[in-house]
């Protein structure tokens, strides 16, 4: 069993990793997150729903994770007075969950230090909640500015540097507030949030195959996770498992999407201490996986690939051959620009050391995913959860404890090569031709789950159905909910300059934190 509360009853539920669910009292949350902490485990997501057409007013959600699997926790709130507890002061990555929560669903947590708007900015009048089945957005546009309340600090010689939210170049806009002594930083605060998209209240009004579609672009470097975890959500209420051909090809677009993306990212933290080269050679590597994408499946970063059911792509014997070709040459040529970053004294100087997030810190405040193994947190959904086909794949984890710059890129190397050596073991398990059958209606009053380790981290999608079986609340939860804070605490002690570089080193998602 996954805790052993002793006021709970933990349902077991279908689907591929293994996950239970219980409906607690308001009083019983605290005392089961801090049994969950205690023995090791984490919060993975915390979300709110409107339930009031159900005359059962309002619903807190939230999931934790331990060694056995989730534990996925729901908390029925009056209409009046919709508040609980502050879990923050048990894991902090939960205070801008539980901010989002309110400015969301109005939702709060009553004993909580920070009740500061997260996501709102002005953009639906105060009091108002674009999750709630009634809420009307034509009426709730509000053109009002807001300032957000950053910590100020003081003292001599203390300056601050705000920088974004919109910046030089293509990104996503956050705000970043730096406290510096010279260039040295004290302090950095985020606020992001700048582009809501409405995402989750638009799957309301969806099928499931159009939600699927929608997931997929949640945050665009991680389609192939959120195709996943979206699908196995809605093959967890439907009691559906795809076909194994089904299962192999979903595992070998996941996998290609890691590679690009560590290649991309390879090459960035070359070209943020001005080691050009490094950026070329990798992008150049990128380019030619993702073209063989678009050759092999339709589409350069494997969009609607993944659907309930099934795949929507396959591929034949000539394009099996084409990947072991360019297995072959990535290993070739990443094997040679990992020699050169690691014996480039210029780039070593700018890694090591720098953006140092200890194993300790990174355990209580909950990283997760690529930058919390590089800081000896041994966490892999693809090893502790592994769901077909990755049970018969004998992942092995990419782990560090230094959880500096360094740390990160050699866990993306080592990552990278696994995903190669996976890649061709999939390629000789993918046999038969079967792409499963599409899912196009669920049952009533489900409730389904999914997560994938997607490169960034652990991707999550709870999916809930209405009495017609249609979607009714879905909540997509990107890693980077964990990892942003953390981000603020490597900075520290660093020198302005390195933050690009530290940045980077992370490269968390603004979309998957803006929905």
């Amino acid at each position: 069993m996954p805790i052993k509360h002793p006021h709970i009853r933990l349902e077991s539920m279908h689907g591929a990793i293994s996950a239970w669910r219980a409906r607690i009292g308001v009083d019983e949350l605290l005392p089961i997150c801090r049994e969950v902490r205690d023995g090791g485990g984490r919060l993975l997501a915390l979300w709110g729903s409107d339930e009031r057409a159900n005359g059962e007013g309002f619903a807190l959600h939230v999931t934790l994770v331990n060694e056995s699997g989730l534990v996925c926790l729901s908390v029925l709130l009056p209409n009046e007075q919709p508040a609980y507890p502050d879990i923050s002061r048990i894991f902090p990555a939960a205070n801008r969950m539980q901010r989002a929560a309110y400015d969301l669903v109005g939702i709060y947590a009553h004993e909580g230090r920070d009740h500061r708007k997260w996501l709102r900015h002005g953009a639906w009048h105060s009091g108002s909640f674009p999750l709630h089945k009634d809420f009307d957005a034509a009426q709730s546009r509000c053109d009002e500015a807001e300032s957000y309340p950053f910590v100020q600090v003081e003292g001599q010689g203390v300056h601050e540097i705000p920088v974004g939210p919109v910046h030089a170049g293509i990104i996503e806009p956050g705000h970043f507030r730096f406290s510096v002594i010279g260039e040295r930083v004290l302090r950095l605060e985020e606020h992001l949030g700048y582009v809501h998209k409405g995402i989750e209240k638009r799957f309301e009004s969806m099928t499931l195959q159009q939600g699927a579609k929608l997931a997929g672009r949640v945050s665009g470097d991680s389609t192939v996770a959120y195709a996943w975890a979206y699908a196995m959500a809605a093959e967890s209420i439907a009691n559906v498992t795809p076909p194994d051909h089904a299962l192999w090809l979903r595992a070998l677009l996941l996998e290609r999407e890691r590679i690009a993306n560590h290649l991309g990212d390879l090459g960035y933290l070359g070209n943020d201490v001005a080691l050009s080269f490094g950026f070329a050679q990798f992008w150049i590597l990128k380019e030619q996986v993702l073209r063989n994408n678009a050759a092999l499946f339709g589409h350069r970063y494997l969009m609607d690939r993944i659907v309930p059911g099934g795949v929507s792509a396959d591929l034949n014997v000539d394009g099996r051959q084409l990947l072991e070709q360019e297995c072959a040459m990535l290993e070739r040529e990443a094997g040679i620009l990992r020699g050169i970053y690691e014996e480039h004294a210029g780039v070593q100087d700018r890694f090591i050391g720098t953006g140092r997030v200890e194993p300790q810190l990174a355990a209580q405040l909950g990283l997760c995913g690529m930058a919390g193994r590089a800081s000896a947190q041994a966490w892999d959904a693809r090893v502790q959860f592994a769901c077909a086909p990755y049970d018969k794949l004998d992942v092995q984890m990419a782990t560090h404890r230094n959880g500096d710059v360094a740390a990160r890129a050699s866990v993306r190397f080592d990552e990278l090569f696994e995903s190669l050596r996976l890649q061709r073991k999939i390629l000789t398990n993918l046999l038969g031709d079967e792409p499963g059958k599409k899912l196009e209606v669920l049952p009533a009053n489900g409730f389904g789950i999914g997560m994938v380790e997607g490169w960034r981290g652990e991707v999550m999608v709870a999916m809930h159905t209405d009495a017609q079986g249609k979607l009714a609340r879905v909540h997509p939860h990107d890693p980077s909910w964990q990892n942003w804070p953390v981000l603020e605490h490597a900075i520290l002690g660093n020198i302005v300059p390195d933050f690009p570089l530290i940045n980077k080193s992370f490269n968390l998602s603004y979309s998957g934190v803006d929905l």
